[in-house]
């Protein structure tokens, strides 16, 4: 029970007329009997504050949150008082996430109850517990306030924004990947296997054309091909301290978080399987899975990584990747390249090229990007220029140097890497690379 600012004030008038009463002795009296009227209505307003118990509350969550979404959530309170109760409610949410719409103040009628919903948006992925609900309940009077706790915990989970991946799905069912700028390309070469046979249509090549279907039907008919299934993508994330820069908001491994799950979709859209290993400070591994329904599998195992605060070994992965993956596969590595990585990065690749087909995903920082775009108007202006020149011909000399190790590359920023990392994929699909 705490004292409310009505009451504060009560008691500052109280004090002025005590002063008043010794300057002049008439008020005397009138500052006794306000003083015990004081008294009396602050013991009588206390007795108006509704026991423990009396109030209880619900919370509802949504299934799971989405990093960086506002999703709603709604707390229900009600009370077994024979009174009206103004109430000002604030939810214990973690210390991950924030809602703008809270506290609030809410009044309940007898036998009625009031349904709260805010919207909170996580800033951090991983498992997060609410603990009850604060609720400050009004005495009759407004002398008073008690604070009760309703509602429990409740356990919850931030995943990736997959929004992108839902979106490309919602695309593909009516054929319009390319709106998100993913380009579907389908040539010729060993990864097509055949698929069905199809009427002719302009524009198919004479080495299509089934000349014992044609004969049978009298008719010109085409076969059909689609790419080559069951075969193995495995996502290496880096998660070392260098994927901690914040980038839009984000950082910039929650960035590669986001196309690993477009990329995964994609693959086990396609039939292939994909597999995850975790280097940087994170040592985990989950082994391939194939079909549709392997995507929740996938999201369980990737909401709660974290960029540690220890280096990238590239070395390191190379092992783990020979070790555990003994089957050929598209080794995806995400990180963000820096020109000191050179060395270590093409013995790890050459490690790797030895059983797999290796593609290295970089994000570029678009915040360098738009600092090297700036007028030049000072003098530090021209340093940070030269400086950003400089680092950007060390990036590219770096990216050449994998290419001519016949490493694929990707190099992107934040934004586009998801796109540009589907677009890879599915030519190294079409093109027989793998």
């Amino acid at each position: 029970m705490r004292p409310t600012l009505l009451l504060l004030r009560l008691f500052i008038a109280w004090f002025v007329l005590a002063v008043v009463a010794c300057l002049w002795e008439n008020m005397i009296l009138v500052w006794q009997i306000a003083g015990g009227a004081l008294l009396f209505a602050m013991f009588v307003d206390a007795f108006t504050l509704p026991r423990r118990g009396r109030i209880t509350g619900k919370r509802s969550l949504p299934g799971r949150f989405a990093l960086g979404v506002e999703s709603p959530v709604t707390l229900t309170v009600t009370h077994t008082a024979s009174r009206t109760l103004k109430l000002e409610l604030f939810d214990g949410i973690p210390t991950a996430a924030e809602a703008v719409d809270l506290p609030c103040r809410v009044t309940i009628p007898p036998g009625e109850y009031a349904a709260l919903s805010y919207q909170a948006r996580f800033l951090r992925r991983g498992q997060h517990l609410f603990t009850p609900a604060h609720v400050l309940v009004s005495s009759a009077f407004g002398l008073w306030k008690k604070l009760h706790f309703v509602a429990g915990e409740s356990e919850t989970r931030a995943y990736p924004n997959y929004e992108p991946v839902v979106r490309f799905a919602m695309l593909a069912m009516a054929n319009r990947v390319e709106q998100m700028g993913i380009v579907k390309r389908r040539r010729m070469g060993a990864s097509l296997d055949f698929h069905q046979l199809r009427d002719y249509q302009d524009g198919d090549v004479l080495s299509r054309i089934d000349w014992k279907a044609t004969s049978r039907r009298s008719t010109l008919v085409s076969r059909d091909y689609e790419e080559t299934r069951n075969q193995t993508i495995l996502l290496v994330p880096d998660c070392g301290r260098r994927m901690r820069a914040l980038d839009g908001g984000l950082s910039q491994f929650d960035h590669c978080l986001n196309a690993m799950l477009l990329i995964a979709f994609i693959a086990l859209r396609q039939g292939d399987e994909v597999g995850v290993v975790g280097f940087g400070g994170v040592q985990r591994w989950l082994p391939p899975v194939k079909g549709a329904h392997s995507m929740p599998k996938l999201l369980n195992h990737l909401y709660n990584y974290e960029a540690s605060n220890e280096p990238s070994d590239f070395i390191e992965a190379a092992e783990r990747v020979m070790t555990l993956q003994r089957r050929r596969a598209l080794v995806i590595l995400l990180t963000n390249l820096r020109s000191e990585d050179g060395a270590t990065l093409a013995s790890a690749v050459a490690a790797m090229q030895r059983r797999h087909l290796v593609l290295t995903a970089t994000l570029r920082e678009q915040e360098l990007e738009e600092r090297a775009a700036a007028p030049i108007d000072h003098l530090q202006d021209a340093l940070q220029y030269g400086a950003l020149t400089h680092y950007f011909g060390e990036r590219r000399q770096l990216m050449e140097s994998l290419r001519s190790r016949r490493v694929l590359t990707v190099d992107e920023s934040a934004q586009m890497l998801p796109v540009a990392l589907a677009n890879k994929y599915l030519d190294v699909k079409a093109g027989g690379l793998l």
